[in-house]
């Protein structure tokens, strides 16, 4: 996957958290720290927009459509 080069800024707190990690081998460097952080971040943000969005969804309507899914399920399937 290709790669870009960016610029951050981070509080004094924050860098030395980071330098401790990295020198404590946690992560080979700097880079790699914060790439995976920001991964982590971006997958829990968009888990929770699923969340919300399901949470959207009509509850009653939801299991009509899933009873109804499951009734067509289970008449074709063999008998064992």
């Amino acid at each position: 996957m290709a790669r870009a080069k960016v610029a951050i800024t981070l509080d004094e707190k924050t860098l030395a958290h980071l330098d401790h990690l990295v020198q404590a081998r946690v992560f080979p460097s700097h880079s790699q720290a914060v790439q995976e952080e920001v991964a982590e971040k971006l997958a829990r943000l968009e888990h929770s927009r699923l969340a919300r969005e399901c949470a959207k969804l009509d509850p009653v309507t939801e299991q009509a459509l899933t009873e109804e899914g499951i009734a067509e399920e289970l008449a074709t399937w063999p008998e064992y």
